[in-house]
């Protein structure tokens, strides 16, 4: 009696510690939202807070190196799609536009956001488009018909 008991216990807890490690569909605009405000605004260091952690030095540096506080200019950005799958991750489709000096040319881009759910948040992971060529996503590495990499040592 004791030991159903005890598994009922456990198995409710279990689930419901599944349940808060699903994705927060209402938490995702705020996240897309703020990302793209902070850009706006030329707060990079506060939009690299919300991108992934691996990736929060490099873009702050390629800010730094292309000198975007000084010369890069986002003028709009439209929030257009959004698709979350059930493994925490989503894709979001926005209109984004923007010049970088010298241009005063505006170049207009529909961007595809990777936002992905860890830790309770949603971060940033990757965008194929846009003013920021450094979060485009890591290519995917050919793999030899074995299924490994070929380094071409040999």
């Amino acid at each position: 009696m004791r030991t159903g008991v005890i598994v009922v216990l456990l198995s409710i807890l279990s689930s419901c510690a599944a349940w808060r490690a699903r994705p927060d569909v209402e938490e995702l605009k705020p996240a897309i939202e703020a990302f793209h405000q902070r850009a706006r605004w030329k707060d990079f260091r506060g939009a690299a807070e919300l991108l992934v952690p691996e990736r929060r030095k490099a873009f702050v540096k390629a800010r730094t190196k292309t000198d975007d506080e000084r010369d890069l200019f986002i003028t709009n950005f439209d929030l257009d799609d959004a698709k979350v799958s059930g493994a925490g991750i989503a894709e979001v489709v926005s209109r984004i536009s923007w010049y970088r000096l010298p241009s005063n040319v505006e170049k207009s881009a529909t961007v595809t956001s990777v936002f992905v759910w860890r830790d309770g948040r949603w971060w940033l992971e990757s965008q194929d488009d846009g003013p920021f060529p450094d979060l485009m996503p890591a290519p995917a590495l050919p793999a030899s018909d074995a299924g490994v990499v070929d380094a071409g040592v040999l």
